[in-house]
């Protein structure tokens, strides 16, 4: 089973309705996404936890509920915009790594983890409010 996420379109309409056949907003209206970004947001995958990173929330009794994976989503979207492709995501006390442009959680280390802890192979950080 995998952990799927499908982010929200704001400003999204049902196919066909958004401003007609040309595409553009009704006159008198300001269109709250380009088509190219709906477009964009529409072809990004959910974002995916892997197999290892399940086994590893299973094992340390990592739960993330509805709300988490909003901000742990935005928080990936943040760093794809900001170039990133592998990051390490903090999470309170969860430590979260992350294929940004697979948007794919690879692994989870709690707080709780015995050792020291040292993640390669990332080009960013990102601090989850």
């Amino acid at each position: 089973m995998v952990n799927r996420v499908t982010p929200h379109l704001p400003g999204s309409a049902p196919a066909g309705k958004a401003g007609g056949a040309s595409g553009k907003a009704a006159p008198g209206k300001k269109e709250a996404l380009s088509f190219h970004e709906v477009l964009e947001q529409v072809q990004r995958p959910p974002l995916v936890f892997s197999a290892h990173a399940r086994a590893r929330m299973e094992s340390r009794n990592i739960d993330l509920q509805e709300e988490d994976l909003r901000k742990i989503t935005a928080a990936m979207e943040k760093a794809r915009a900001k170039g990133a492709r592998s990051s390490l995501l903090l999470y309170g006390e969860i430590a979260l790594l992350a294929s940004v442009t697979n948007r794919t959680i690879i692994t989870a280390v709690d707080g709780a983890a015995e050792g020291e802890q040292i993640f390669t192979g990332i080009d960013s950080a990102v601090i989850v409010k």
